[in-house]
């Protein structure tokens, strides 16, 4: 591609964001709305100011990647103990009842069980970026339902990397479970590695230099790298070797510099990703998928909230920490999109099913986060008294 075809592509991507995010802001919606609808509207298969959006998806990867960087250096494993304790029974059998009412709708409106079955996985997770970026820090972030709700969605977060994790070795086994077992070797194998040389190299290289900030960044993007290439030397995905690279470096006394230092580089990519998204959504397509992608988000939106608060009852919680809590996790999340992309370039899923599933989270994430901003506090609440940061 010609560079100032580069260059253009850039510029309509982080344009047009700007614009529509803007616009988004203004209605009280996430700015990750903004995203996918510049891609539907400059991709191919719309105005086509972006005519080839591979190289964006390409290089979008990378934002996936610092995504599950910098989540696993947020998972200091004692306080990934002390989440397993508090919310495990919660998120197993709230995904449970998630899978089940997605893949059976699915089913019932007429999709093959294998894509059925995406459909109750994808089902299964609420996104953490609306649900962390509707809490106001300063009031709930180190209360109670702020905890609850962290709890919750690191644990799935977990969930969708072992989901994704055995859709890759499915769809890569064949007729053969060897591929499979190779990455079910290589993880425990993976982790044992990047412990050994997070411990006796990188931390002691970066308390030596902890003074020279530029080539700390340099080390971590490049630990970061290495251990995504690694991992696919077993047939592991990048992304859970960039998972890995973050967990064994979050005990490490940089770890809260590293996740600043990263926190805008992860957002460039994660622009590019959203607007790949929208990119690969087929309007030829968008009719046929309108009533499964509403079935979908009508039931993920009703569901989730009173599953969430009887279970959250049921542990104990007070009622309206469990209603709110079941509100603010009553969407889709950003990481079905991400199980959705890797079921259609594997091929497990057809066109339809994933521009029905991708249409479903976006409709909850738009429906959710409207609701949340009208009735509980949050940084960009429409009425003064629920405006928190």
């Amino acid at each position: 591609m010609a560079e100032g075809s580069i260059v253009s592509s850039v510029f309509v991507v982080f344009a047009g964001a700007a614009v529509l995010a803007t616009a988004a802001l203004f209605a009280r919606q996430a700015m990750i709305v903004a995203y996918i609808l510049v891609g539907a509207l400059a991709g191919p298969s719309g105005f086509a100011l972006v005519e080839d959006a591979a190289w964006v998806t390409d290089v979008s990867e990378i934002g996936i990647m610092f995504l599950l960087y910098l989540l696993g250096l947020n998972m200091v494993p004692a306080q990934l103990w002390r989440m397993f304790r508090e919310a495990t029974s919660v998120m197993l059998l709230s995904s449970a009842a998630f899978m089940a009412t997605g893949a059976g709708l699915a089913l019932a409106l007429g999709f093959p069980p294998h894509e059925a079955a995406v459909a109750g996985c994808a089902m299964m997770f609420s996104s953490t970026i609306i649900g962390l970026k509707l809490l106001p820090t300063t009031a709930l972030h180190h209360q109670h339902t702020g905890q609850v709700i962290i709890s919750i969605l690191l644990l799935q977060d977990l969930l969708a990397i072992l989901a994704l994790l055995l859709l890759q070795g499915a769809a890569d086994a064949g007729e053969s479970y060897w591929p499979m077992a190779r990455q079910l070797l290589g993880l425990p194998l993976l982790v044992g590695v990047a412990y050994l040389v997070e411990h006796f190299v990188i931390e002691p290289l970066l308390r030596r230099f902890d003074q020279i900030q530029e080539y700390m960044f340099l080390l971590v993007i490049a630990w970061c790298l290495a251990l995504a290439e690694f991992a696919r030397f077993f047939g592991l995905s990048h992304e859970i070797g960039a998972f890995v690279a973050g967990v064994v470096l979050a005990t490490c006394p940089a770890a809260l510099f590293i996740a600043d230092a990263l926190r805008p580089l992860r957002d460039f990519f994660l622009i590019l990703f959203f607007f790949s998204l929208g990119a690969r959504l087929d309007p030829s397509l968008m009719g046929s998928a309108l009533l499964p992608a509403g079935v979908l988000a009508v039931a993920a939106l009703v569901v989730k909230p009173v599953v969430f608060r009887w279970l959250l009852l049921r542990a104990g919680e007070p009622e309206r920490l469990a209603r709110e809590t079941g509100v603010r996790l009553g969407q889709i999340s950003e990481f079905s999109l991400l199980v959705v992309m890797l079921a259609l370039d594997t091929k497990f899923i057809g066109e339809l099913a994933s521009n029905a599933i991708q249409l479903a989270t976006v409709l909850t994430f738009v429906a959710s986060s409207y609701f949340i901003v009208l009735r509980y506090p949050t940084p960009i609440a429409v009425r003064d008294n629920l405006r928190q940061d």
